[in-house]
């Protein structure tokens, strides 16, 4: 089924690109927009998940240089089931997380130093739990693709206005311009936020199966929400056609209750969480799952959750 979603996402994908490229240079416009899309799904198939690490300048990390984010990655992968992704952090004050690749034996996930900063571990084990849930679930190839795609998409059109007064090779002239420029981006918006929002549930009900107790997601959400807005993500506003993938929307100027945003609704998805822990009650009275959960050191630190005192330097790739 995962497959076909997919297959079909590619198709529809493909065809709004050649419907751009017809609108934009007629037939021949057509033509190379499909010789175009043909490429992208090849290398959106093998190299989208580099081209997002990349973007957010993520550094791979392990257990060396990373000791307790590897260790609780390799814990909820060992709990769902999963072969261990390769694990990412790249500096941004914004808490958030995001995971890509094709599929769960070439996949990653990637935290932010403000989610390892301003969560607990708990927290942090929520956030990594949705995003192996999303592997789990086959989601990152779709999400990565799209934003690919998306991205592609709002490029050509924005082409569209220098080949505005070339109406020979535009069927539609002017009518056929504005659609590109207006309609596309926007068609490839609403592919964003339906890929997303009828994603982002089932990942949160599957990660707190994973993690072992929803309301550890559950908090991490109400944390990362209210910072998520406040603090900007430079590198996100300049790669927007990434919004979708990320647990909580990053772009500063978008309301989660709006409607055209690619998130579900907040605290929708935090009450849901509070609904499933009540059914976690006998799993949580006997420990939950306590693997994933990083140990503190045992000298006294503030509660980061990461070991280290406030007058201790960063210790990771970001330093």
């Amino acid at each position: 089924m995962n497959m076909m979603r997919t297959a079909m996402l590619l198709a529809f994908m493909t065809a709004l690109f050649m419907g751009i490229g017809l609108l934009i240079g007629g037939k021949g416009g057509m033509m190379i927009a499909l010789v175009i899309a043909a490429g992208m799904n090849l290398f959106s198939y093998w190299n989208s998940d580099r081209m997002v690490l990349s973007a957010y300048h993520a550094q791979e990390v392990d257990e060396r240089n990373a000791p307790e984010l590897f260790h609780m990655i390799r814990d909820l992968s060992a709990n769902a089931g999963l072969p261990m992704p390769r694990v990412y952090v790249y500096d941004n004050p914004q808490p958030n997380a995001f995971a890509t690749g094709r599929n769960p034996e070439n996949s990653a996930v990637a935290a932010s130093t403000g989610l390892l900063e301003r969560l607990t571990p708990e927290e942090v084990a929520g956030v990594m739990a949705h995003e192996l849930a999303h592997i789990q679930n086959r989601d990152t190839l779709i999400m990565t693709i799209t934003a690919t795609f998306a991205g592609a998409i709002s490029m050509l059109a924005n082409f569209a206005m220098f080949f505005s007064g070339n109406r020979s090779n535009n069927p539609l002239g002017v009518i056929g311009t504005i659609v590109a420029m207006v309609v596309a981006p926007f068609a490839a918006m609403i592919v964003q936020m339906a890929v997303s929002r009828t994603r982002e549930y089932s990942a949160d009900r599957r990660g707190a199966e994973i993690c072992g107790n929803p309301m550890w997601l559950a908090s991490a959400l109400a944390k990362i929400s209210g910072a998520a807005h406040a603090i900007p993500n430079y590198d996100a506003e300049r790669n927007p056609a990434t919004a979708h993938m990320f647990i909580i929307n990053p772009l500063s100027g978008e309301r989660m209750d709006n409607l055209f945003s690619t998130h579900p609704n907040t605290e929708n998805r935090i009450a849901a969480l509070q609904e499933m822990a009540s059914s976690f009650a006998s799993t949580a009275s006997t420990g939950g799952f306590q693997a994933a959960r990083p140990q503190r050191a045992a000298r006294s630190v503030p509660n980061t959750g990461w070991g280290r005192g406030s007058d201790e330097p960063r210790k990771g790739p970001w330093s």
